[in-house]
C-alpha cells in the first residue's frame, strides 16, 4: 500500500484542499481543521453533520498558506480568515450568527441527528439530533470530530461508488489489486508505519450525513452513505450498529507524511 493523496480542512466542514505532504504529530496534521464557526444561538460548532442548518458550509472552501487561511465563498471570491469583517460576512450568508473561532472551547459539541432519518425524511426535516462532543482523542484545539487524523482506502472508496472527498479523510491510501474494501475494520488496534510516521488505528470511523450531501458542484449522493448501511454497518459503543467507512487514527511517532510514501500494516 502506499500514500495516494492528502488532504486538510483548515476550516470545520467547509471544503479543504489537497496536498503534497502533510506534517502530523499527537495534535493532528498541519493547518488541518484549526478554525470552526460556533453558533451564536446555541454555542455549538457548526457542522454539516447537521444539514437542516449548516449544509450551505460545503459550499465553502478553506486553504491554508504560510498558516494563513483564505475561504472562497460561494459566488467564488476570496476572503482572509482573519479579515476584521469575517464573521458578519458569513453569518449573512449563513443565514445565523456564527463567530469563526481558532481555540477549541473546552467540551466543545456539536448536534449529530440520526443520518438515516436524515436520509429517509430529507435536509430540512426536524430530526432528533444527539449532542456530542468532539476531539476526543485530540489534544491541542484543533476541531476534529474524535481522532487526530482519518484515513480511507482506494478499494473501499471504490467499492460505494463516490468522490472519496465526501468523507473527508487526511490520509487516502492505495490499495493493489484485489484488496477487500472495507479491510480497514480489521486494522483497529493495530498500527501503521507511513513514510517515517507510526500511526495507530483507533476505530472504525461511523458516518454521519455529510457523504449524502452537495459538495461545491457535487450533487447529493444518497448512495454515499445506503451502500455502507447494506454492507458495513459495524457495533461501536453507545451507538449500536452504524454505518462505517475508513478508520481514526492517533499520532504515535510525528513527522511529515508525503504522496507516494509507503504504507505498512503491523
Amino acid at each position: 500500500m502506499q500514500v495516494h493523496s492528502l488532504c486538510r480542512y483548515p476550516v470545520k466542514s467547509m471544503l479543504g484542499e489537497t496536498v503534497p505532504e502533510l506534517f502530523v504529530d499527537e495534535c493532528g496534521a498541519d493547518g488541518d481543521r484549526r478554525l470552526a464557526l460556533v453558533d451564536a444561538a446555541t454555542g455549538r460548532v457548526a457542522s454539516a453533520k447537521q444539514p437542516r442548518l449548516w449544509r450551505r458550509l460545503l459550499q465553502f472552501k478553506a486553504s491554508g498558506d504560510n498558516g494563513r487561511v483564505r475561504i472562497q465563498l460561494p459566488d467564488d471570491t476570496c476572503v482572509a480568515a482573519d479579515d476584521p469583517d469575517i464573521d458578519e460576512l458569513l453569518s449573512r450568508l449563513l443565514g445565523r450568527s456564527v463567530q469563526l473561532v481558532g481555540h477549541r472551547p473546552q467540551g466543545a459539541t456539536l448536534e449529530r441527528p440520526d443520518p438515516e432519518k436524515v436520509l429517509e425524511l430529507g435536509e430540512d426535516a426536524e430530526v432528533e439530533a444527539r449532542i456530542v462532543e468532539i476531539a476526543g482523542a485530540t489534544p491541542g484545539d484543533s476541531f476534529t470530530d474524535l481522532a487526530p487524523l482519518h484515513a480511507i482506502t482506494t478499494a473501499t472508496v471504490e467499492r460505494i461508488g463516490t468522490e472519496v472527498l465526501r468523507y473527508r479523510p487526511n490520509l487516502i491510501i492505495a490499495t493493489p489489486p484485489g484488496y477487500p474494501p472495507y479491510a480497514e475494520n480489521d486494522w483497529v488496534g493495530g498500527e501503521l508505519a507511513v513514510g517515517a510516521t507510526r500511526l495507530r488505528v483507533l476505530k472504525s470511523t461511523s458516518r454521519c450525513a455529510v457523504p449524502t450531501l452537495e459538495h461545491g458542484t457535487l450533487p447529493r449522493a444518497p448512495h454515499a452513505l445506503r451502500t455502507l448501511i447494506a454492507e458495513n454497518r459495524l457495533e461501536t459503543a453507545g451507538s449500536g450498529m452504524v454505518p462505517c467507512a475508513g478508520v481514526y487514527l492517533e499520532v504515535l511517532k510525528e513527522g511529515t507524511i508525503r504522496v507516494g510514501d509507503r504504507v505498512a500494516l503491523d
